[in-house]
């Protein structure tokens, strides 16, 4: 039980106030990195149950020197190629989290959409600093892209997105993508993300982070990505997007925010970048909606927030 009192504690969502009072204060550092990782695991539902896709595993070469990269794969039931493709990136804070978090949303989107969704199981920070994680993500994006007959989907239709830490390596891995030239991206959806490490200590409103992502977490997690204290000149733009400067070129984007939310600043700050960059842009914040709102599937924000969502993405793939 979350017995901390918080000043945003009256602008919550109504529809959030009892599993935001059940939430738990967890601090991460060395010390309680093990145990956090832990707990994740233990939400994890193993497969999608009668959502009608088929799910697969797969191991594909890692980047020069590195690992193979673990990639999940859901293909729609009766859905004719070539398909849309989405690549799904999780959160985690850049410290914890798997791919198989997403099993259950996956396989929803890849059945509504009617595309194929690919997950990628990237490596973690501390043990693997920049640029490992982002490093993964680009390599699932080249075999997506390279594989595309065998996996009967459209390798011009990819669209990349993920969630929280997930978020930020989409942004980076959509100004990579473009910088390298190598694989064009149509589209990313970018939700709660995590996007700037110069959040941790640059100045926020007074209602930011109270819940679920707190400033010291967030810390936490950029620090181990950077392996370097966040904040200073001359991070990469590969880390964190909003680094780079220059934006014109990136695909159509898709972000969404909580008004309590840690990364409301910075997400509202790279929404115009990318605006007055001539991108499309569409931005949603959602009043009383913090960083782990989304545990309460019945709120209506969090219906709204899916429609939106898809609705967008549908656009991407089909016009």
């Amino acid at each position: 039980m979350n017995n901390i009192v918080k000043k945003s504690a009256h602008l919550v969502d109504p529809d959030l106030k009892a599993h935001t009072d059940l939430l738990p204060d967890m601090i991460l550092s060395p010390e309680t990195l093990a145990q956090a990782r832990q707990q994740i695991k233990q939400w994890i539902v193993p497969n999608p149950g009668n959502i009608p896709v088929n799910m697969t595993v797969e191991f594909i070469p890692g980047p020069v020197g590195a690992p193979d990269v673990r990639i999940i794969i859901f293909t729609p039931h009766n859905s004719p190629a070539p398909r849309p493709v989405y690549l799904q990136i999780h959160g985690g804070g850049m410290v914890t989290g798997t791919a198989d978090m997403g099993n259950v949303a996956n396989a929803a989107l890849a059945a509504e959409m009617g595309c194929t969704v690919v997950s990628v199981d990237y490596r973690l920070a501390p043990e693997n600093p920049h640029p490992a994680p982002i490093e993964d993500c680009y390599v699932a994006l080249k075999w997506v892209h390279s594989h595309a007959q065998e996996l009967g989907v459209d390798n011009e239709r990819i669209a990349i997105g993920g969630e929280s830490a997930g978020g930020g390596l989409a942004a980076s891995l959509a100004v990579l993508a473009r910088d390298r030239g190598e694989v064009k991206i149509i589209f990313q959806r970018l939700v709660i993300p995590m996007l700037d490490d110069r959040t941790c200590v640059g100045a926020s409103h007074p209602y930011n982070g109270e819940y679920g992502w707190t400033i010291q977490n967030n810390y936490f997690g950029w620090k181990s990505l950077l392996g370097h204290e966040p904040g200073i000149d001359g991070v990469s733009p590969y880390a964190s997007a909003p680094r780079a400067t220059e934006l014109s070129g990136l695909p159509p984007t898709f972000i969404s925010i909580g008004a309590i939310e840690l990364f409301l600043d910075e997400c509202l700050d790279y929404a115009k970048r990318l605006i007055h960059a001539g991108v499309p842009t569409e931005l949603h914040v959602y009043p009383g909606v913090h960083h782990l709102a989304y545990i309460a599937p019945d709120a209506r924000f969090h219906q709204a927030h899916n429609k939106a969502m898809n609705d967008a993405l549908r656009r991407a793939f089909y016009g």
